[in-house]
């Protein structure tokens, strides 16, 4: 396993740059000490469901009776998805009900910092489908441990971005922060074409013999 690429997928998925407007726009009215239980909240809920998924995941897909290569192909997939969205300047794992979702929570008094901050637009199927297919690709415990660590890194970047949310929004305005996330989906679609690729020959063999001609 090429011990960077899921550091590299993961940071384009998560993408913590091209969310802040979704953060500044959900804890506006909080006080520091909510924005400050919220940014751990949303950084630590972002390690869990990436460590969860790397260490589980696998075991979940086998219990549906899924193989691996159909799974690649299909997350390969949502993976490009999520970049065409990208690069079309919106968080890889946004919805348009998010936003009102986040608002009518807000206005509820319920904390947005797992829902809809952490999942989906930090960490959704496409992150979770990313962690299953590299842990496959593990073939020894420190590689597996890794992958948690990154888990660590991504809550570390993210806690670090939402903490200069203001600042940076200031610094880049709405253009840097689309131009940041397009940028991030450019190399998102790379790894995904990659991921259906592998996956692909799995299914079909055949097409292996054709591409090596």
């Amino acid at each position: 396993m090429d011990i960077y690429k899921p550091l590299v997928a993961l940071l384009a998925i998560v993408n913590p740059i091209g969310v802040i407007p979704f953060f500044i726009h959900f804890t506006t009215g909080f006080n520091r000490q909510q924005r400050q239980h919220t940014i751990r909240v949303s950084s630590f809920s972002a390690f869990l469901v990436i460590s969860i998924s790397a260490l589980f995941g696998l075991k979940v897909i086998e219990f549906f009776g899924i193989s691996l290569a159909s799974f690649q192909v299909g997350g390969g997939t949502l993976l490009l998805i999520s970049s065409i969205q990208m690069l079309n300047a919106q968080p890889a794992e946004s919805r348009k009900e998010d936003l009102s979702e986040g608002s009518s929570k807000l206005s509820a008094g319920a904390s947005i910092a797992v829902v809809p901050l952490t999942i989906p637009l930090l960490t959704g199927p496409a992150t979770i489908s990313t962690m299953v297919i590299y842990a496959e690709k593990t073939r020894h415990w420190w590689e597996l441990a890794i992958l948690v660590g990154y888990g660590v890194v991504v809550g570390l970047v993210t806690f670090g971005v939402f903490s200069t949310a203001g600042r940076i929004a200031r610094v880049l305005g709405q253009t840097g922060i689309n131009i940041m996330t397009r940028l991030m989906g450019l190399i998102l679609a790379a790894l995904a074409v990659e991921l259906l690729a592998d996956g692909l020959i799995k299914l079909f063999p055949v097409l292996a013999s054709h591409l090596a001609r």
